[in-house]
């Protein structure tokens, strides 16, 4: 064997591509626990009307699906330092003021401020990437920022958080899982 050679990287990379193709509910549901699944389930909806966009939708969640679970097979591989540990924490901490604006947008009337959710937005896509950087893609970056790049279109806000919004019903749902998934600690 030539020096550099690692049957533990060759198996990390195998478990990532292996997974990347099968992000589906059922190898989701290995990472991703009921009320992630609600939650990615509504984003699907709420994505599928906004777009008119079936396929576009689809492709959204199973960004998603992959990220959570490229992170989730790193994470479990010891595969981040010390340093990268670090990251992933002010990650948590910039997504979990995110989807906590979310909420509160959605739950207290006239609060809507589309500067500040999406300055979070884009402080936690590049806390992500800086995470992730050095073990992920460039395919998976673009995934990243794909997500991101969808959700922090100011258009889409302004959409959703209008008062009167038609897609009211389906933010509500979103926030009932955000909800439940701080609850319960997964978010």
């Amino acid at each position: 064997m030539s020096e550099g050679f690692k049957a533990g990287d060759i198996g990390l990379r195998a478990q990532k591509k292996i997974l990347s193709r099968m992000a589906n509910k059922n190898v989701a549901k290995v990472f991703i626990d009921d009320t992630a699944a609600s939650l990615l389930d509504n984003v699907y909806k709420l994505a599928k009307v906004y777009t008119g966009n079936k396929k576009e939708a689809e492709k959204l969640v199973k960004n998603i699906i992959k990220v959570v679970i490229k992170l989730g097979v790193l994470y479990r591989n010891g595969q981040f330092s010390r340093d990268e540990l670090k990251q992933a924490e002010r990650f948590k901490g910039r997504f979990h003021s995110a989807a906590m604006a979310v909420v509160s947008f959605y739950e207290v009337d006239f609060s809507y401020d589309r500067h500040y959710l999406l300055t979070a937005l884009n402080e936690s896509r590049a806390a992500m990437r800086q995470l992730v950087q050095q073990h992920l893609t460039d395919k998976s970056l673009a995934r990243i920022d794909s997500v991101f790049g969808f959700f922090a279109d100011p258009n889409f806000l302004d959409a959703v958080f209008r008062k009167d919004s038609e897609y009211r019903e389906y933010l509500g749902r979103i926030v009932a899982d955000m909800n439940r998934a701080m609850d319960e600690g997964g978010m």
